[in-house]
């Protein structure tokens, strides 16, 4: 198993490579999408995508094409997410939000780009690669970045807000915005190394548990978090009356939660043992996350 910083290498060092791989982009579509890429950010998703099919005993080269483009696809997600109709939020990462920097329509079309970008990188490698992994880790990408999963979660999101919160409304949103984009990582990592169904088992069920632990601390941290390490403003989920964890159940339920989320999280990594310290280390990073 490598670093983190390592994965994050491989991830910055191919990311605008596997996008300019697909040929020539008009330069007014191209700039936004190279804009909201080269954001920054933690790359959280394409690491745990390496690492995954790393922890697997598969090939970095096999994977690389499919953390880009899983990262494409989260940025996609940002740059609608930040649109007037959607969290209305004009800054990202301590800079301009998309469509501030190149206006509404530019942006919602260089989010089209890069979903269709990643769709083309991951197609690419299934028909490159004929032996069924590759196209079914794109399935897997693709399936929860869509509306059985992120899309899905974010509609009930924005269609529930200043509604009556329950469980089982904040539990679906958490499942699907951001788990699922969190479990495809797992899931399509281990799928590229061949691992076995009792490994792929517990790469997803960590994945699942993680976003839930991910979104919990994202809603802490918009009550609790310092707008400028965070690079956006903080307050917007009660404003907007989101169905968040914490008006589930408050800030002090939320953060036990977190707790016993992340410890199941680590508990369904037995299965890797030593290979599985990666994953773990990570997870509980995540409870101690300022950004």
């Amino acid at each position: 198993m490598r670093s983190y910083d390592e994965y994050l290498q491989l991830t910055e060092s191919n990311l605008i490579p596997e996008l300019q791989s697909l040929g020539r982009v008009p330069s007014r579509i191209l700039e936004p999408m190279k804009y909201s890429l080269s954001a920054g950010g933690k790359r959280v998703r394409p690491v745990m995508l390496l690492a995954a099919c790393d922890m697997g005993c598969g090939k970095m080269d096999r994977a690389i094409p499919f953390a880009c483009a899983l990262e494409m696809i989260h940025t996609y997600s940002l740059i609608h997410d930040d649109l007037p109709a959607m969290d209305n939020d004009d800054e990202r990462r301590g800079r301009p939000s998309c469509h501030v920097a190149y206006g509404e329509d530019i942006a919602i079309l260089a989010g089209d780009g890069l979903l269709s970008a990643a769709c083309e990188i991951m197609m690419r490698e299934a028909v490159n690669h004929p032996d069924g992994r590759a196209a079914a880790a794109a399935y897997a990408v693709l399936r929860r970045a869509g509306i059985t999963g992120m899309v899905g979660g974010q509609t009930v999101d924005v269609t529930m807000e200043r509604q009556p919160v329950t469980e089982e409304t904040v539990t679906y949103i958490h499942l699907h915005k951001t788990a699922d984009l969190l479990t495809a990582p797992m899931e399509a990592g281990l799928i590229l190394a061949g691992a076995a169904p009792e490994q792929m088992a517990a790469g997803i069920t960590f994945g699942q548990k993680l976003g839930l632990a991910f979104q919990m601390m994202d809603d802490l941290l918009d009550v609790e978090g310092d707008p400028s390490l965070l690079g956006k403003r903080t307050g917007l989920d009660d404003a907007a009356g989101k169905q968040t964890w914490v008006a589930l159940r408050g800030i002090h339920g939320t953060h036990e939660d977190l707790k016993r989320t992340t410890e199941e999280a680590v508990a369904a990594l037995a299965i890797f043992e030593e290979k599985g310290n990666f994953f773990k280390e990570l997870a509980m990073k995540m409870l101690r996350r300022v950004q």
